[in-house]
This record gives structure tokens, C-alpha cells and sequence, in this order.
């Protein structure tokens, strides 16, 4: 009896050992492949699954999250003979298990050396400057390349970028030579737009500063006229004014004579080297009395200056 207990003890252990071995849990992402007697049986996906023992093998879970592959340098060849190391990631996803698992040996491994030959061929068909400047245009032509080549593999290519572009030290050098001469080049450029743009304001500024000086020249030369012409016109109206005056007041020959010697002192100032005097005044004596006489009518009676005038002008007649 003791032993039949045993047995059973060691049967219930078993069936338990084989219930706790058939429960497969499948986490989130993951998926697992089950081969029944070797062969391919079915795909477990997220959650609680039953399996058999010993008759079914499950795989190592798969993961079908993204994953990014950084593979290592690889030489690349231009087309104009340039030897550079150009670095690649691969961003990619499982979208079958099992064509993951039975498609190809070793999946990142064939898809770094995929990678490195494609990026040859496109590289080849470039030259330097141009691998440098189209980087998208490499990038989509190896997506679309290594997409279609990986799609029995049960893998799908998302992105493919180009990490690093190293070319040789002699040809960097070089670049960064062109470099600082394109640089110097478009600084001169720069400073010469600069300058011409500073001459032509100062250009700008001399003209405007020209033109206001000659209107305001111009308005001067107006105004000056203009009140020269009315101090003109003062004058000539105040000697009317004053011939007016002298001809109403009826002046004597006396007066008359005086002002001819006042022009005469005033030509005599000038520089004229020739003085010609008029034969009318040549009796100065004569006219020097008759300049007395005046001062003294200016001071004798209204009836006193009568009988003088009147005896005055009797000898210049006289005299004539």
C-alpha cells in the first residue's frame, strides 16, 4: 500500500510538473513560435496558451517592437575614386514570426552585410560632393532596396539613415580649405555691397545737401532782390517826392547854385583825374555873395528879404 501511495504521489507530481509545462505566457510585443514534432505548428501572440509537452517546443519569445541596428563602418568608393568610411542605422520590425524564424539564419547579421553592399552600389554611382549633399536621396533608395530584399525574411525596413560621413584627412582638409576660401569670398562680397551702399547715401546726402544749399542760395538771391528793388523804389519816390517839393517851393538861382557846387564837391571826391567846370559858375566871387546874401535873407524880416531879392537879382543882372 505504502508503495501504491508512492506511485500515485509521483503520478500527481508529474501530471502537475507537465500542467505548470503546458501553460505558456506571451507578453505584450512578443510573439513565440511552436513546432510540433519538429514542425512548424502554429504562432502563439499575446496572452495565456496551452502547449504539450514534450511533443511541441516553443521558441524564444520574438520581439515586434522596433529595433535599431548602429552597424559599424563600412569603405565606400565614389565614383570619382574617393575611398570613405560611412557608418549606417537600420530601423526595422518584425511583422512575422515565422518567416523570422525559418527565413534566415542570423537576421541582423544579413541585414548589415545587405546594408553594406547596397550602400556600395549607390555610393559607386555618385561622386564626392554629391554623396556629401544627398543623403536623403541615399537613405530612400537603400530603405526601398533592403525593404524589398528583407520582405521574405518576414522583416520590414522602416528607416535607413547614414550616421557618419568620413572622408580621408587629405580631402577633409582640402573641403575645409574650399571651405574658409568660400567663406573669405562671400565676406568680401559682403564688405564691397556694403561699401557701395555707404558711398551711394553719402552720394545721396552730398546731392540733397547741394540742392538746398542752391534754393536757399536761390531764395537769398530773391529776397535781396526783391528788397533792393523796393529800397529802390523808396528812394526814387522819396527824390520825386523831394524834386516835387523843390519845384513847389520855387527855389532861387541861389539855392540852384549851391547844389550844383555840392554835385561839383561830390565829383571832385570821386576818381576822375579831369574836372571840367561849367562856364555859368566860373565868377566864384559873384557867387559867393549871392551864397552871403542867402544866409542873410534866412535871417532878416519877410519885408527886408523882399527889397534884398529884389536888389540881388538887379545885380546879377547886371553882371550878366
Amino acid at each position: 500500500m505504502e508503495a501504491f501511495g508512492i506511485v500515485i504521489l509521483v503520478v500527481g507530481l508529474l501530471v502537475v510538473a507537465l500542467l505548470i509545462c503546458s501553460i505558456r505566457v506571451v507578453r505584450q510585443a512578443t510573439a513565440v513560435v511552436v513546432e510540433r514534432l519538429g514542425k512548424y505548428h502554429r504562432t502563439l501572440e499575446t496572452g495565456l496558451h496551452f502547449v504539450i509537452p514534450i511533443f511541441d517546443k516553443c521558441s524564444r519569445p520574438i520581439s515586434l517592437k522596433e529595433i535599431v541596428a548602429d552597424f559599424k563602418p563600412q569603405p565606400v568608393i565614389t565614383k570619382d575614386n574617393v575611398t570613405m568610411q560611412i557608418d549606417t542605422v537600420v530601423y526595422f520590425q518584425v511583422t512575422d514570426p515565422k518567416l523570422f524564424s525559418y527565413g534566415v539564419d542570423s537576421p541582423i547579421r544579413a541585414i548589415e552585410n545587405l546594408t553594406a553592399t547596397t550602400l556600395r552600389n549607390i555610393v559607386g554611382e555618385l561622386e564626392l560632393d554629391e554623396t556629401l549633399t544627398s543623403r536623403d536621396i541615399v537613405n530612400t533608395k537603400m530603405r526601398n532596396i533592403i525593404d524589398e530584399a528583407t520582405d521574405p525574411w518576414g522583416i520590414k525596413i522602416n528607416r535607413v539613415e547614414l550616421k557618419n560621413i568620413l572622408p580621408p584627412k587629405d580631402i577633409q582638409d582640402a573641403m575645409e580649405k574650399q571651405m574658409r576660401a568660400e567663406r573669405e569670398r562671400r565676406e568680401q562680397i559682403l564688405k564691397a555691397e556694403g561699401e557701395k551702399h555707404s558711398n551711394i547715401l553719402v552720394a545721396e546726402g552730398e546731392k540733397q545737401a547741394q540742392i538746398l544749399r542752391a534754393e536757399a542760395e536761390k531764395e537769398t538771391k530773391i529776397l535781396s532782390a526783391e528788397a533792393e528793388k523796393a529800397a529802390t523804389i523808396a528812394r526814387a519816390e522819396a527824390e520825386s517826392k523831394a524834386i516835387d517839393l523843390i519845384n513847389k517851393a520855387n527855389p532861387s538861382p541861389s539855392y540852384v547854385t549851391l547844389q550844383g557846387f555840392e554835385a561839383l564837391k561830390a565829383l571832385a571826391d570821386g576818381n576822375a583825374t579831369k574836372l571840367i567846370v561849367p562856364s555859368e559858375i566860373q565868377n566864384v566871387t559873384g557867387l559867393l555873395a549871392s551864397l552871403s546874401e542867402v544866409v542873410k535873407d534866412s535871417k532878416n524880416t519877410p519885408a527886408e528879404k523882399g527889397a534884398k531879392n529884389t536888389e540881388k537879382n538887379k545885380n546879377i543882372e547886371n553882371k550878366k
